[in-house]
């Protein structure tokens, strides 16, 4: 017996030792990838010595004799910090993720590698000015450089991740790899082909009118309806409607927005010296995308030569993309131009090859596909190609439910292009030095379509920066719903020329403004987008600039925290009117849901609109609303619903409102009686208080909107589930005020358990002083470094959440002060 417990005792003990060896050996490989802001490295291709100075927020300060030195530099720091963040967005861009993260990724694999986003970014370099090829390629020597210098001293692959997940070395980065990645995110803030879709899936099953209320247009535009959509193709067989939303939390992370109202949104405005406390403009910019750990943005000071930038860069490019130099600034929110036609396309019966034309039957043109997988075979596919371009097969963006049987979808897209520049649009608006000259740099740009807002020391301006195509007048489709393949009337006749672009040069009124609202009266087909973000942001926005005569940076920063909804202030006391007036003669189930139900009332009552994560009331009326577009539309749209379950404001105002009808929406179809809209209001209230006291007690004083709100910071791919305790020691969650139609935007699912949980937001806030440029702020949502065990991966997180800021000085002596390093890059090797 002593024997036996001798033995056990010395298995246990080889047990922990093994196990602190394996914590020790794990411990030393993740360390040795941690950054090191103080090295001194020799490195090839490096003109002259570069000194890169770490501020007291770890952004780094580069120093250069020469533009290409300063690239090159820029190249070393994004993969010293962000090399696994790189490697994610270079693979989503070029249909490699599956290769890495398993047979999940195929899908987005397969639509990337179809649409062929890496072949058009390696054919679009040399389409690009000399300036831009120059950035690029010393971008990718300092990013090689880096990964040289990992391998070479055993720096943990550079990242912990790679521990994971890489089998092989860090293939060389390539110019063409950020042209790539530019690519992706312009498929990422498009969702003109969504919005198509939907509607013509919404118009095979409900009256136009209704389809009106349920995907209204932006208020106060010319009405134009698209024919019901069967009828452009009579006699043809459709297969069964069902929701196309991506449930999938990593295809919804690296992949298309999961519904359209998930793609890029940002606030962005600007005034003049009339308008400013200090007779200089201002100029703020904070665009709205998806949260991530790290976040998408990194901050970074460059100067070399006759180059100087500060602001927001996107890891695996060389441009600053909102920041400024020391003559002007510049911020972007997403134009929502309609640029992306589904065409369906009726394939030959007799030929599977061919498909139909205006002047009979076209071959298809072929690429052969191949897809990578871990743990799998390839997946080899023959990819079709249109005379509108790629086929989307295997239901991709929801096609099939649009595309009758013996037919296909192809999609028009005008980032499917070779001579995409949109990169040299961005490099030469960093290195403009008036209004003008960024005006014309912009004329560049092709996707994804942004509103670029301007200032100077003395002006301000807004210009739409790219391709918007134009449509024949006759079109049968208007381009608001999928269109037959073979009717020459629905092709694009060509691009707008970029002077006819929507522009603002020195208003009248001094200052400029976007919140992804429509920014022309134009009418079809001379319009940019039938589609546009709610206008309550942008309600919100004139209201604020025109309430004070003189604007500070401070004020500018207060508003890009603005958490009060115009939205809740519009829509509460039409769904609420009712209830409040009949007071005490409330009913339901119990005494305490009738006394539950009176105490929310008269919270709402009081409440001035603001989405505070301290308060109950934002959650009570989220709730509310969520629950009124189920009980409005369910019986209608069945297995639809999840495509526009959420907050829809503008389709209950319309309802309540009974404008066209839309009234009707009240009665459930279902039921022998004729409800009321008041009788909806009143059982998505009790609906709502049931789920609220399920998910948050009964204790209505002690609801908080922040606790259902919570931003998430999610590391790609081990904050997703799979991973357990390791991917919530990796993410980052936190309660923040806000909401979908606020300023502070924090854009929520609508949908599943967690219906509020925070996923879309402003990871990047700047904010440019013109009476003193050293004294412009800025913020990013998380850190900057992407190492999960460095100090500086989430060191920013606490003061995003709470609207505060950083200094964005140019100046070398604020960069020293406090800097936690400063690293040298010597030319040699």
């Amino acid at each position: 017996m002593n024997t036996l417990l001798r033995w056990l005792l010395r298995l246990l003990g080889l047990m922990v030792a093994v196990a602190i060896a394996a914590f020790a050996l794990g411990w030393y490989l993740v360390g040795r990838s941690l950054p090191d802001y103080s090295a001194d490295l020799t490195v090839a291709g490096l003109g002259a010595p570069v000194t890169i100075t770490r501020d007291a927020n770890a952004v780094p300060h580069i120093r250069a004799e020469s533009a290409g030195d300063a690239f090159y530099a820029l190249g070393v720091v994004h993969a010293q910090d962000r090399l696994w963040q790189m490697e994610m967005n270079r693979r989503s861009a070029q249909g490699r993720l599956a290769a890495y993260l398993g047979p999940q990724l195929v899908a987005l694999d397969r639509m990337v590698k179809t649409l062929d986003l890496g072949g058009y970014a390696r054919r679009a370099f040399e389409h690009q000015t000399d300036e831009t090829k120059a950035a690029l390629q010393s971008y990718a020597d300092g990013v090689n450089a880096w990964i040289r210098h990992v391998n070479a001293n055993a720096l943990g692959r550079g990242a912990p991740e790679f521990f994971l997940f890489a089998e092989e070395g860090l293939s060389p980065w390539t110019p063409q790899d950020s042209l790539a990645i530019l690519k992706m995110m312009a498929l990422r803030l498009s969702a003109s082909a969504q919005n198509e879709i939907r509607r013509g899936r919404f118009l095979l099953d409900l009256p136009a009118e209704r389809v009106a209320d349920i995907l209204p247009d932006y208020p106060g535009a010319a009405r134009l309806a698209p024919p019901r959509f069967a009828s452009l193709f009579p006699g043809a067989e459709f297969g069964p409607r069902q929701a196309t939303v991506v449930d999938d939390p990593i295809l919804a992370a690296l992949g298309p927005p999961p519904r359209p109202e998930h793609a890029g949104a940002s606030n962005a405005w600007a005034v003049d010296g009339t308008r400013s406390s200090s007779g200089a403009p201002l100029l703020a910019s904070d665009p709205h995308l998806w949260l991530g750990a790290p976040t998408l943005w990194y901050l970074v000071d460059m100067q070399g030569g006759d180059l100087a930038a500060i602001g927001g860069t996107l890891p695996g490019t060389p441009a600053v993309l909102i920041g400024r130099n020391r003559r002007i600034g510049w911020g972007m929110t997403t134009a929502n131009v309609d640029d992306q036609d589904v065409y369906i396309h009726r394939v030959n019966p007799q030929d599977p090859g061919q498909y139909r034309g205006p002047d009979g039957w076209i071959d298809f043109q072929t690429r052969l596909i191949k897809i990578d997988v871990a743990g799998s075979a390839p997946v080899v596919e023959t990819a079709l190609i249109t005379r509108h371009g790629p086929v989307l097969s295997h239901n991709m963006m929801g096609v099939d439910a649009v595309t009758p049987t013996d037919h296909v979808a192809a999609l028009a897209w005008t980032a499917l292009e070779d001579r995409d520049r949109s990169m040299s649009a961005a490099i030469g608006v960093m290195q403009s030095s008036t209004l003008e000259d960024a005006v014309s740099a912009a004329s560049l740009a092709l996707a994804p379509a942004q509103n670029l807002v301007l200032a100077d020391r003395e002006r301000v301006a807004m210009v739409t920066a790219g391709a918007i195509p134009i449509r024949e007048r006759q079109s049968p489709s208007l381009g608001r719903i999928p269109s037959p393949g073979w009717v020459r009337r629905n092709d694009w006749v060509g691009i707008q020329p970029f002077a006819r672009n929507p522009r603002v040069i020195d208003p009248p009124t001094g200052a400029v403004a976007n919140a992804n609202n429509r920014i022309s009266d134009r009418l079809y087909p001379d319009h940019i987008s039938f589609d546009w973000d709610a206008p309550y942001r942008m309600e919100r926005l004139e209201k604020e600039l025109s309430s004070r005569a003189f604007h500070s940076r401070d004020s500018f920063v207060a508003l890009q925290n603005d958490a009060v909804s115009e939205m809740a202030r519009s829509i509460l006391p039409l769904i609420a009117q009712g209830l409040w007036w009949r007071g005490a003669s409330l009913t339901a189930q119990d005494e305490d849901a009738a006394e539950m139900k009176r105490q929310a009332l008269e919270m709402l009552a009081s409440w001035n609109g603001e989405m505070d994560q301290h308060g109950p009331e934002p959650l009570i009326f989220a709730e509310w609303m969520r629950q009124l577009t189920r009980w409005l539309a369910a019986d209608e749209l069945g297995a639809l619903l999840p495509d526009v379950e959420g907050l829809r404001p503008l389709f209950v105002e319309r309802v309540f409102r009974n404008i066209d009808g839309a009234a009707a929406w009240c009665d459930i179809d279902k039921t022998p009686a004729q409800e009321s809209c008041a009788f909806i209001a009143e059982a998505a209230l009790d609906d709502a208080l049931a789920r609220l006291k399920r998910d948050h007690g009964s204790n209505v004083e002690g609801w908080r909107w922040g606790a259902a709100h919570q931003a998430q910071h999610r590391h790609v791919p081990l904050g997703f589930g799979a991973f357990g305790p390791l991917g919530l020691l990796v993410s980052i969650l936190q309660e923040t005020s806000g909401g979908n139609f606020t300023l502070l935007r924090g854009h929520t699912p609508g949908r599943g358990d967690a219906p509020f949980e925070n996923v879309h937001a402003a990871g990047l806030r700047v904010v440019y002083d013109f009476a003193d440029l050293d004294r412009s702020v800025m913020i990013i949502a998380t850190g900057q470094a992407g190492h999960p065990f460095s100090r500086w991966y989430d060191h920013l997180a606490g003061l995003w959440a709470r609207g505060d800021v950083i200094p964005m000085s140019m100046d070398d002596e604020d960069a020293r002060t406090g800097a936690i390093g400063s690293m040298v890059l010597r030319p040699g090797g």
